[in-house]
């Protein structure tokens, strides 16, 4: 039996410039306890056991596109790390897209930060308040 709950195997965006994004996702993604687990000459992929979240020059050798209405969440432990989160992004040079905070449009166990990296990629960090979802009888 499979134990990981992710739906997905990973996911990866094309960057300008690997070695900035890479700088970049080092501080924001230690945040939340992930980490390069490997590198090849223009891609690093980050993850906290197998590689999940790649960055890489896009393949096609263009420039990299970011897609309107999309974004990628990552997964966090507190609220704290969320905060932590959005700050490593805006200190490491992503824009501001909705600082840390519930949303309750989201559900009230919602906590959540947006920032748009230096391509302009959005990237979230969300963590689900579990014990409060089972007060509120969902989950």
């Amino acid at each position: 039996m499979d134990d990981n709950p992710s739906i997905l195997n990973h996911v990866s965006i094309g960057v300008a410039d690997v070695e900035r994004s890479g700088r970049f996702y080092d501080a924001v993604l230690a945040t939340i306890g992930a980490k390069r687990i490997m590198e090849h000459e223009d891609a690093i992929a980050y993850g906290k056991m197998f590689p999940e979240f790649w960055v890489q020059s896009p393949s096609d050798g263009d420039s990299p596109q970011t897609a309107n209405g999309s974004h990628f969440s990552f997964s966090a432990a507190s609220k704290e790390e969320v905060d932590a989160f959005h700050a490593a992004a805006l200190t490491q040079g992503a824009r501001d897209d909705g600082p840390p905070g519930p949303r309750p449009m989201y559900g009230e166990p919602y906590y959540g930060c947006f920032a748009l990296d230096p391509d302009g990629h959005k990237i979230e960090a969300t963590f689900w308040d579990m014990e409060l979802a089972a007060k509120l009888g969902m989950g």
